[in-house]
């Protein structure tokens, strides 16, 4: 055989052996015996190893093709990979209902109703119809480079299906699909059994399992695994895709294994149907979920309610109450955080829930104590709300002895002794001692978490022996740790000690965002400081800030504006930015682009059809525009779309502002 009929051959053996993966792992339906596959794919292994010109990427046997890496590279997000607001009654989808509706002018004539896998999100990207890269959720706006392990599921094809009723446009250029990456129980049952013959520890649970598992630097041992992909959705803007369900439906087309029981639901009636129908069901299906998913199954429509935090506003995840158990309250105690909040918790005798052994949760305050009556030495019922943080759900009164104590909030600081303080206004009792160590270690755990300075390798029990050591009083000390320092502790050599030192060397320039979230600041959270980024764009700018500008700042009110004035005004924390910048640590400034449309300003107002209002405000602001939420003498132009603001009209004339419809301002983001 000579290389042009080799080739010929690998290609059609190829082919062949997509079809027979996409019949067997997405249809369910293989059409041959397992040894007829095994057998074509050691002709086209064998063929490639006499012939290795003939290998393509895209080949069955580079599934397993990687070598071992270092570390997994971050990578952005084209566009973010948003996490689902969490409701747990019908009354709180009804309110999402009514939400929808009145945003949207009128109820949505369809909900695209799905399980919702418990795995690890994950994003695949082809380029021309090939598999090029693979990335967690990571935040939402960055994910690591999982691309080899990903290659490794059977479910992800390596170059996506042809069929000849998907638009052209899908396999020229770019196409992204996201999905859940899986472990089906009958896999987690295999592995665990394979751990217990050999006498080591089992995995806690499939999801955990699966997440690990994706993170192995060795593509190996993610193959090992046996995992599995489930698509949800297509994060490409394809001609003829208008509906949830259309990404489904393409999906499938392509290769890729979907939901299968998912359903359109057209009222609040069907919705609750719905619900009660899985409550039982989905307990006995082959992989775990944790809820279920309803989106405005017009795309158009959910493009147009946008994004509010982290959360698209045009889909919401139903929770079914978590799994519950009981167990014996043995203790109830109070812990500091870095804002000062006193929180009561409960020590409880160790127990399973929800796949995981609890000992601790959380008892919300000393208000919520005193309603639900829970006594120390209590048999409780204890869940895992919303499946993640463990909570003390009630107590089981019927079974007390006369034993059982009330818990009385302590009237100081379990950690200074100072006295705690609570406002009227507030549930909660504050430790308000700035030089409370407590506060101070909550301080410096935030700073170093991954959302803020992400230090690797900076976790709590490596803060609390630098803190017991008095190397480090407050999160500024991070940067002037020296190697030698650290190697002097319990639990460092010097590897792991010029490794920890490296990794916070490593971030002495993160983004203006990260370093204002790091701070700490009460009330700031991630997009707040996102938003005070942007406007004040360099860490000049926003420590000389004013009370009147912070109240410029769009989404800040004065209760933030307040907290972040109070904080900039402490010498305290003056102090701190003080030794951040002798330590050479510099936040990158956030520019404004330049463009032809700089010094003006823009207000948009309605749904757009052509794109979300936040699409829309980031292609002008990438020519320069500043983008608002609200007209002022400053404003610029008015885009109006459909359902508009009538105030934002009014004031809009009363200034004698332009406005811009809708194809008006596409046409002036294409002239630019």
């Amino acid at each position: 055989m000579d290389r042009q009929s080799a080739s010929a051959r690998a290609e059609r053996l190829r082919r062949q052996l997509n079809e027979l993966r996409y019949q067997y792992y997405v249809l369910d339906s293989p059409t041959v015996d397992d040894a007829v596959y095994d057998s074509l794919n050691v002709e086209l292994r064998n063929l490639e190893a006499e012939y290795p010109e003939v290998v393509t990427p895209d080949s069955p046997t580079q599934r397993v093709g990687a070598k071992p890496l270092a570390k997994f590279a971050s990578v952005a997000h084209t566009l973010p990979m948003l996490s689902l607001n969490d409701v747990f009654s019908i009354e709180e989808v009804e309110a999402w209902q009514t939400r929808v509706a009145k945003l949207l002018g009128d109820e949505p004539k369809e909900y695209y109703a799905e399980l919702k896998m418990d795995g690890l999100a994950a994003s695949v990207i082809y380029e021309d119809g090939m598999l090029v890269r693979g990335l967690t959720r990571g935040d939402g706006r960055t994910g690591e480079d999982v691309t080899a392990n990903l290659r490794t599921i059977e479910d992800i094809p390596l170059r996506l299906r042809q069929d000849p009723t998907v638009p052209e446009q899908v396999y020229r250029g770019r196409f992204e699909v996201r999905g859940e990456v899986l472990l089906y129980k009958s896999t987690f049952a295999a592995l665990n059994e394979v751990k217990a013959a050999a006498g080591e520890p089992l995995f806690a649970n499939p999801r955990n399992t699966a997440a690990g598992s994706v993170r192995q630097l060795d593509p190996k041992l993610t193959a090992a695994r046996r995992l599995n992909f489930h698509v949800y959705g297509v994060a490409s803007e394809i001609e003829g895709v208008a509906t949830h369900a259309h990404e489904h439906e393409l999906a499938a087309k392509l290769g890729f294994r979907v939901e299968p029981h998912s359903e359109l639901l057209y009222s609040l009636a069907s919705i609750k149907k719905f619900i009660a129908g899985w409550n039982e069901r989905r307990l006995d299906l082959p992989y775990g979920t944790d809820g279920l998913v309803f989106t405005v199954n017009d795309r158009a429509s959910y493009l147009s309610l946008g994004v509010v935090g982290k959360a698209p506003r045009g889909a919401v995840a139903y929770k079914y109450p978590a799994e519950q158990a009981t167990t014996t309250l043995l203790d109830i105690q109070v812990s500091v955080g870095r804002t000062g909040a006193a929180t009561p918790f409960a020590v409880l005798e160790p127990t399973l829930v929800a796949g995981s052994t609890i000992q601790m949760a959380t008892l919300h305050n000393e208000s919520e104590i005193a309603r639900k009556d829970i006594r120390i030495g209590d048999t409780v019922i204890i869940q895992k709300a919303g499946d993640i943080i463990p909570e003390v759900v009630e107590p089981i009164i019927a079974l007390r002895d006369g034993t059982e104590k009330p818990f009385i909030m302590p009237q100081n600081c379990p950690v200074c002794s100072q006295p705690l303080h609570k406002k009227p206004s507030e549930a909660v009792w504050r430790c308000v001692n700035f030089d409370c160590p407590a506060l101070e270690r909550g301080r410096i755990i935030h700073f170093a978490s991954k959302d803020a300075f992400d230090i690797e390798g900076l976790g709590e029990s490596t803060v609390d022996v630098l803190l017991d050591a008095g190397l480090i009083k407050d999160m500024a000390d991070v940067f002037s740790l020296k190697p030698d320092q650290v190697m002097s502790l319990d639990r460092f050599a010097d590897i792991s000690a010029k490794k920890l030192v490296d990794a916070i060397e490593s971030r002495k320039h993160v983004t203006l965002d990260r370093f204002i979230y790091g701070l700490g600041i009460r009330h700031v959270g991630q997009q707040t400081a996102r938003d005070l980024a942007n406007y004040f764009g360099s860490l000049e700018r926003f420590v000389a800030a004013e009370p009147h500008e912070l109240d410029s700042v769009a989404g800040i009110g004065k209760v933030v504006s307040g907290s972040v004035t109070a904080w900039l005004s402490s010498e305290r924390h003056r102090e701190v930015l003080r030794k951040f910048a002798e330590a050479g640590v510099v936040p990158v400034s956030f520019e404004r682009a330049t463009g032809p449309l700089s010094g003006q300003t823009f207000v948009i107002t309605g749904s757009l059809e052509q794109g979300s209002r936040d699409e829309v405000a980031a292609k002008l602001e990438a020519l320069g525009a500043t983008v608002k939420d609200s007209v002022t003498k400053d404003t610029t132009y008015l885009v109006v779309g459909t359902d508009p603001g009538a105030s934002k009209i009014t004031k809009a004339e009363k200034l004698g502002i332009s406005q811009f419809d809708e194809e008006s301002v596409i046409r002036l983001l294409g002239a630019s």
